[in-house]
């Protein structure tokens, strides 16, 4: 088993404070910056609120409970998809094998999100809509869960991310409909600007894609870095269009910059930056130090560079110490399996839904909604779908800790412990897992 460390959250800025609070409403505002990804413009993010809660409803619904997925077979976020379908069939699989929920089998409705730049996330929503979904797991890109969160959540369905991690799903209007079991950006943050810090870097470049997930996490990464003592004008932080066909103007204000650190926050076309820093003799395998997020700390990205072109890059990614046993049984449902990134909260979000359903006594949404938060804390601690069920059974209240380990969810709907992989890509190219990192709590 891999070393687990634990990491003191260090001090950040007050919205950072009240997302990990559970944004309580009576500390004054706050705000962060985010991207706005489809216009390129910068959107205000509040993050200092009284969430919205769902409310049951007063006849329960009691038909088979569908999930339908919104997760990335194809896009720029596709490497994702393939560990987060295989944690939703596991989960599938185990609550059905266990009963299913209300005596009946859990029904599961596959679907492809794609990616903003097409209209494939909202094809799929409107075609499991139709077919009575109550909850939908999905999407791994925040960029795409916006676009689809108000069609979803005002049919009173649940909307429920493995992987969104932008703070601007914190104060979302959205019904108490919509949770994640991805710790939010507030808390990857803070992992990051630890690790960056640790190395001994006092010059840093921050790069990231204009998207809410890049600017946010941005954003939040500079503050921490701040807080753990590098000097505010010893960080230059520089956002780009994803889409670029070049990114020679980015990486050549990183040599201008001439830092000893580089975080670089973006998704498949860090490829093509990595690249292009090797060609200056700046990227990680030339002595950079380049740190990464979860966006691009997957396998994928290393073949899709030149061998050894990675070498020394680390970074940070959602995960937690699941184990070889958990990784054995995803790998019965995909044997091709070679990242496991978000498996555990795809996972947990299907079995924290089944059990919010037998909780509530019905399958509607809005119910299911009700009963989420308090799944996951303040009761008897189980770890199961069996185990977690048969407590309910009995009229006991539960306290679910899964793949994920402790979830502790906030009134935002999210997890208030983050749990994060440092990661190190090898001469290969490949990644290992050096020990973990855990924030928030």
């Amino acid at each position: 088993m891999a070393k687990r460390t634990l990491v003191r959250a260090v001090a950040v800025l007050g919205a950072v404070t009240m997302a990990l609070a559970g944004c309580s409403s009576d500390s004054d505002d706050s705000t962060t910056t985010a991207g706005d990804g489809d216009t390129g413009t910068a959107t205000t993010v509040e993050t200092d609120c009284e969430p919205e809660q769902a409310t049951a409803g007063e006849t329960p619904f009691t038909g088979a409970l569908k999930i339908g997925t919104l997760l990335p077979e194809t896009g720029s976020l596709a490497f994702l998809g393939p560990p987060e379908v295989a944690g939703v069939r596991l989960a599938v699989d185990e609550v059905n094998a266990a009963g299913g929920v209300l005596d009946q089998p859990v029904e599961l409705i596959p679907g492809d999100s794609g990616d903003t730049t097409t209209d494939t996330a909202s094809s799929t929503v409107d075609r499991e809509l139709a077919a009575g979904t109550q909850v939908i797991v999905g999407a791994a890109s925040s960029s795409v869960s916006l676009k689809v969160i108000d069609k979803i959540t005002s049919a009173g369905v649940v909307m429920f991310s493995p992987a969104n991690t932008s703070d601007q799903f914190i104060c979302y209007s959205d019904g108490g409909m919509y949770f994640r079991t991805a710790p939010t950006d507030v808390l990857q943050s803070q992992a990051l600007a630890e690790l960056i810090a640790a190395d001994g870097a006092q010059r840093v470049f921050v790069l990231a894609l204009n998207d809410p997930y890049g600017t946010g996490l941005a954003d939040n990464t500079v503050a921490n870095l701040v807080e753990a003592g590098i000097p505010e004008d010893q960080i230059e932080k520089v956002i780009y269009d994803p889409n670029a066909q070049s990114f020679n103007a980015e990486v050549d204000s990183i040599a201008n910059f001439d830092p000893d650190a580089v975080a670089l926050i973006g998704f498949e076309e860090s490829a093509k930056i990595i690249t292009r820093m090797h060609e200056v003799g700046i990227g990680p395998s030339d002595g950079m130090a380049v740190f990464g997020v979860d966006g691009n700390m997957g396998n994928a990205l290393g073949a899709n560079v030149a061998d050894g072109l990675l070498e020394g890059m680390s970074g940070t990614t959602p995960l937690t110490d699941t184990g070889e046993e958990f990784r054995s049984r995803l790998l019965e449902v995909d044997p091709s399996l070679i990242d496991f990134n978000y498996s555990g909260e795809a996972y947990d979000a299907v079995i924290i839904s089944a059990l919010a359903a037998l909780q509530a006594g019905s399958t509607a949404g809005v119910d299911i909604a009700a009963n989420i938060n308090s799944i996951t804390k303040d009761g008897t601690k189980c770890t199961t779908y069996q185990e977690c069920a048969d407590l309910v059974r009995e009229g006991e209240d539960i306290d679910y800790d899964g793949a994920t380990g402790e979830l502790a969810f906030v009134d935002a709907g999210e997890p208030g412990v983050g749990s994060y992989g440092h990661m190190v890509y090898g001469a290969d190219n490949t990644l290992t897992t050096e020990d973990y990192i855990v924030v928030g709590g």
